[in-house]
């Protein structure tokens, strides 16, 4: 009478039926939404000016859940960020808008609508997020970047903090950069045969340099802290220079540029070789200056690693001449370049497998047999029919033949050509779709994260 519909009755564990309940009504944004009730009602007695009081460097978030005793706003925010890494979101975006504060997670490389807060909560919110990131509270024109810690089961997570004025008030993304990612070798990161054997090559060498590109957020910054992490032993010393740092490796020295006053990365870089250093990692090559001053250092006896953006490895060459590098040293200094990408791994829990056509495999370049699946959704994976990532390389080993064709100028694309014809180099998507015949992915995620192919 209700409903209008017929209703079938069967049976049901209760877990399942507590996950239907949970995926369709949101209880954790039901405990959100009662948090920002009770604040809108304390608003108006001025309860809430004693937001500002809880400062702290380090939040202990394992009871966020069960807390009432604390300010509505600092457990909403509280909840927020343990709802994200619960969730194993990588970024949490809060963003005003007209008549409201939404909130997003960032989880397997998708944004994720969590919430809308009310407006009248908005400024109490975005106040809470400056004071734990020990932001300037009083500053609402300018950009601002902070960070902070928090402590969750026995982990302790960074937060990277950037805030941003827009229309409808500051903005905020804040970056989860868990520690607990780096403690793995290379053998453990999930790649493919061919990149593992020359990324332990490259990293044996005693100098030179390796490049990683790709996008933003294709996992460079992990593949570089995770090979820092395999050389840092007591015999070496490791110098990072970034903008910003990351993740903050103990027995590693780390250095943050800082533009406004004059420490960019090439002036970073001069003092960083007189200090000794057997390994160098630059955040990024963005300058002539700075791809000089590394290719040199390379040159005379230290291990250099860097980021470039550029669509693959081959790429990464012309891209150094292009800045003004003269050729000789770019293929004198390079010993392995890679382009990286990450693919969302299919859950294993709810997967179903489908059928692909010929044609459309022939047309693509899909070789071999395996059997396809397609995403789902379960509440393993939170509806979504993924679960975690899993980087996709293109490697190459630099030999003496292309060092000589990079002095002679030889075009990309014999470079390129001899790279796989002769070094078997796999390219971006080749490596996708061997992820595929491992069962890892799907073949729609194969494509999408290797379209320019």
């Amino acid at each position: 009478n209700f409903t209008g519909c017929n209703i079938d009755i069967v049976l049901s564990p209760d877990d399942e039926i507590a996950h239907a309940i949970d995926s369709q009504y949101r209880r954790d944004a039901k405990d959100m939404q009662s948090i920002f009730d009770e604040s809108a009602l304390t608003r108006s007695s001025g309860a809430d000016k004693n937001v500002e009081l809880f400062k702290t460097d380090e939040i202990e978030l394992s009871n966020a859940l069960l807390e009432s005793e604390k300010a509505p706003i600092v457990q909403l925010v509280e909840i927020v960020l343990a709802q994200a890494l619960k969730r194993r979101a990588s970024d949490i975006h809060v963003e005003p808008e007209v008549d409201c504060l939404r909130i997003r997670y960032r989880v397997d490389g998708s944004l994720q609508d969590v919430l809308r807060v009310p407006k009248i909560n908005q400024n109490a919110i975005l106040a809470r997020l400056k004071i734990i990131a020990n932001l300037d509270i009083t500053e609402n024109r300018i950009p601002q970047d902070g960070r902070f810690k928090v402590r969750t089961e026995g982990r302790e997570i960074d937060f990277r903090v950037s805030s941003l004025p827009t229309t409808f008030g500051q903005k905020f993304v804040l970056r989860a950069l868990d520690k607990g990612n780096l403690s793995m070798g290379l053998d453990k990161l999930g790649f493919s045969q061919q990149p593992a054997e020359n990324f332990k090559a490259a990293v044996a060498k005693p100098f030179g340099m390796m490049l990683v590109t790709g996008p933003t957020g294709s996992g460079k910054s992990t593949t570089l802290y995770s090979v820092l992490n395999q050389l840092n032993t007591a015999e070496r010393n490791i110098v990072t220079i970034e903008d910003p740092v990351e993740y903050q490796v103990e027995g590693i020295t780390q250095m943050q540029v800082k533009p406004d006053i004059g420490l960019d990365f090439a002036s970073g870089l001069r003092s960083i070789l007189r200090q000794s250093p057997d390994v160098i990692m630059i955040g990024e090559i963005r300058d002539a200056q700075t791809a000089d001053i590394a290719i040199k250092a390379a040159l005379t006896g230290q291990l250099v690693l860097s980021t470039l953006h550029t669509n693959d490895a081959i790429s990464s060459i012309t891209r150094l001449i292009d800045m003004g590098v003269e050729p000789f040293l770019v293929a004198s200094s390079i010993i392995m370049l890679c382009a990286q990408r990450l693919v969302r791994k299919i859950c294993h829990k709810c997967r179903k497998p489908i059928e692909v056509s010929g044609d459309f495999l022939k047309k693509i370049g899909f070789q071999g047999k395996t059997t396809f699946y397609a995403a789902q959704g379960c509440k393993y994976c939170n509806n979504t029919g993924f679960y975690g990532r899993i980087a996709v390389l293109e490697t190459v080993l630099i030999d003496d033949t292309i060092r000589e064709m990079v002095i002679r100028k030889k075009s990309l694309d014999e470079i390129r050509a001899y790279a796989v014809k002769k070094l078997g180099m796999k390219s971006l998507r080749e490596d996708a779709f061997q992820k595929v015949k491992e069962e890892l992915t799907t073949l729609d995620e194969a494509i999408r994260i290797t379209t320019e192919e």
